[in-house]
């Protein structure tokens, strides 16, 4: 071969190498790009609804997760001990997502959240948040009437009774809800500052199922006070017992349902001591009951004073009003009213009225000379306040 060919084969083979380098060189370059394209996707944001250090937090505020630009990954909750807390996440209302512990967060403990997303390339982010919930100056757990499993009357009102004063009543009212097997129109009233009262316009429906849902656990009263625990209270009411007490025509007549079932002569307070107008509640009975006037500020000895024993008393308010036994003004009943304020009956209607009557029915006192019942007579007045005035009573209103 000569030495002209022999450069003119060199310079193919360096010619071909070079445009191998070349391509080689091409390939490397893109790949290289692609790898950068796919590891420049930004990472997830994670946003927590409790700022890192937040005190004084409510144990039952939503812990609420944000993500944008991912998916969200674990959400864990451990106290100051490192201890888990056990918990779950789904949607919540506002498009975040929100972990819900299965039992309580406690009051006065350190908490840290800590979550974690992953955007489109499966890199991780993290975030976290350490946060402790108030430390109440005094726990409040109210009682509640009526008892949870009872049967009680049309007439008697769920009574929710505070320690002391609460301070924000809106906020305490809106987390006790009140269901019913038949539906009705009730509504919380502050009787007092201390208590509040749940009734609807009317008697409740008879033969039907109540609830109250009384979930005040992490919620602040006001003043320093928190509620200490959620409680819930079912009961029964009966059939509707109504009767009415006609201190004019001076006759009790007594329903059961819709059907009159007795009507019996009766006598009721007199001109000194008139018996009060309006709805009265059966609180208790007594089958034997020793009366005295002292309970009220009249001495025994004093005129118009009295102590006697008394048989089948129905207790109708707390201000001494009762439907019960009086042999001694049998010769009154039906013409006259000479008690000292309870609905005197002969022993046996006395002992029958005992016998039909359950806490919570309704003895409706008409035309007595006396004036309505008020607070100043006891617990339950609560049927003498017309709808309009127990409405604007709530809180709520």
């Amino acid at each position: 071969m000569g030495s002209h060919q022999a450069r003119r084969i060199a310079a193919v083979l360096i010619a071909v190498l070079l445009a191998l380098l070349a391509g080689c060189s091409g390939s490397s370059d893109d790949e290289s790009e692609a790898a950068a394209s796919s590891s420049s996707a930004p990472p997830a944001e994670l946003t927590l609804s409790l700022a890192d250090g937040a005190v004084d937090v409510p144990p039952t505020t939503p812990l609420e997760v944000t993500v944008t630009g991912g998916e969200l990954g674990d959400v864990t909750v451990v106290d100051a001990t490192g201890t888990a807390v056990p918990g779950s996440v789904a949607a919540g209302e506002t498009g975040a997502t929100v972990w819900t512990p299965e039992t309580d967060l406690a009051y006065g403990t350190s908490y840290t959240v800590t979550a974690t997303a992953i955007n489109e390339t499966d890199d991780e982010a993290t975030t976290e948040s350490t946060f402790t919930t108030v430390t109440p100056g005094t726990l409040s757990t109210p009682g509640i009437g009526p008892l949870d499993g009872t049967t009680v009357g049309v007439g008697m009102p769920i009574r929710v009774f505070f320690d002391e004063p609460v301070a924000d009543k809106a906020a305490v009212e809106s987390h006790l809800l009140v269901t019913s097997s038949a539906p009705t129109d009730g509504v919380w009233n502050w009787v007092r500052d201390d208590e509040v009262h749940f009734r609807p316009s009317t008697y409740w429906p008879a033969n039907s199922e109540v609830t109250l849902e009384a979930d005040l656990y992490g919620v602040d009263f006001g003043e320093g006070v928190w509620g200490e625990k959620d409680r819930t209270v079912s009961f029964s009411v009966g059939a509707k017992h109504v009767s009415v007490a006609d201190a004019a025509a001076h006759t009790l007549t007594v329903y059961d349902g819709d059907q009159l079932v007795q009507s019996w002569p009766m006598s009721a307070g007199s001109a000194e001591n008139p018996t009060h107008n309006g709805a009265h509640v059966v609180l208790e009975k007594f089958a034997d009951i020793t009366m005295d006037s002292s309970t009220f500020g009249l001495a025994v000895d004093a005129p118009g004073g009295y102590r006697t024993d008394v048989e089948y008393a129905t207790r109708i308010s707390n201000n001494g009003e009762f439907v019960h036994a009086a042999p001694w003004s049998v010769a009154d009943q039906g013409s006259a009213n000479v008690s000292h304020g309870c609905i005197n009956l002969a022993t046996e209607n006395a002992r029958w009225f005992y016998d039909f009557s359950q806490p919570g029915d309704v003895v409706e006192v008409v035309n007595s000379i006396g004036g309505t019942l008020t607070a100043a007579d006891g617990d339950i007045y609560d049927w003498a306040i017309p709808w309009d005035q127990w409405t604007a009573g709530s809180a709520l209103s």
